[in-house]
């Protein structure tokens, strides 16, 4: 079983800055022929606020020749409490409404793929103690699938037992019970996007997957991390084991947020750290 992994497309019919790598994407995906497609969030520029951007990328995921299961991303339904969008019960209603689930489960050979809102998580909120539940009884009953993981934010940047890290990973009471209900039901796979680098770890005995974002890579503004700035995606093969190739796409136009981040996400500026931007 291949699946491609893409995430953080950024895509808008008002801010067109990123549109321009979709049709390669897009093309390239359909030349792979994968059995599935997951997006790990940031479809949109500000599906957040602007339903248009949310509907415009999903008139292109449904183009694709495959079914597409996808997540949200902070850019979708908003981010940290406190942050100039955070993630709020209409924000998530309004991704449900035009995108789909913000949480599923897929399975199919053997293996049992899990769809997280990385986005509720630290939030404190009876939305993210449900999904909790959820999860815990989507791994529960596996039986004898192996099971990966899809969620937009990554588990945490340089450590497993890192502090608060802010906008970048699952923040830390969150991610100790993802860790180790991760462990208890040995998860193959964590896959997710958000940080616009390419890196691939392991924790224990799971693999960590950062896709590369198809939209743009980011520069100064960003914080020092592992990883690499390309532009590309992620094809993940699941079978005993999964294994992963990031795939750099030289078609895709290597944008530069920081030549244009006044233009697409002034709220980043606005907000100061360089943190909020990507």
């Amino acid at each position: 079983m291949r699946i491609i992994q893409i995430t953080d497309t950024h895509l808008s019919p008002s801010k067109a800055h990123f549109n321009a790598n979709w049709s390669p994407l897009a093309q390239w995906v359909a030349d792979q022929k994968p059995d599935l497609v997951v997006h790990t969030g940031d479809l949109s520029i500000d599906g957040a606020d602007i339903e248009d951007d949310l509907a415009f990328s999903a008139g292109l995921l449904n183009e694709l020749p495959v079914k597409v299961l996808s997540l949200p991303g902070n850019h979708d339904i908003g981010h940290m409490p406190g942050s100039p969008q955070p993630v709020s019960a209409t924000r998530i209603d309004r991704w449900r409404a035009v995108i789909g689930p913000d949480r599923w489960i897929h399975d199919m050979d053997g293996w049992r793929l899990v769809g997280l809102n990385s986005l509720i998580l630290g939030n404190d909120s009876l939305e993210e103690e449900e999904q909790f539940d959820w999860l815990e009884d989507a791994l529960a009953e596996a039986e004898t699938r192996r099971i990966a993981i899809f969620a937009h934010k990554p588990l945490f940047v340089d450590a497993a037992d890192e502090g608060e890290t802010g906008y970048w990973s699952v923040r830390p009471a969150p991610r100790r019970k993802l860790l180790d209900l991760i462990e208890e039901y040995d998860v193959a796979l964590h896959a997710s996007g958000h940080l616009h680098r390419a890196w691939q770890g392991m924790h224990n005995n799971t693999s960590l997957v950062w896709a590369p974002a198809s939209s743009f890579i980011v520069g100064d503004m960003e914080r020092d991390m592992p990883g690499e700035r390309i532009l590309g995606a992620a094809i993940h093969t699941l079978a005993d084991r999964a294994e992963t190739e990031i795939v750099e796409i030289n078609s895709l136009s290597r944008f530069v947020l920081d030549d244009v981040i006044e233009e697409v996400y002034p709220r980043a500026r606005i907000a100061q750290a360089p943190e909020t931007a990507a």
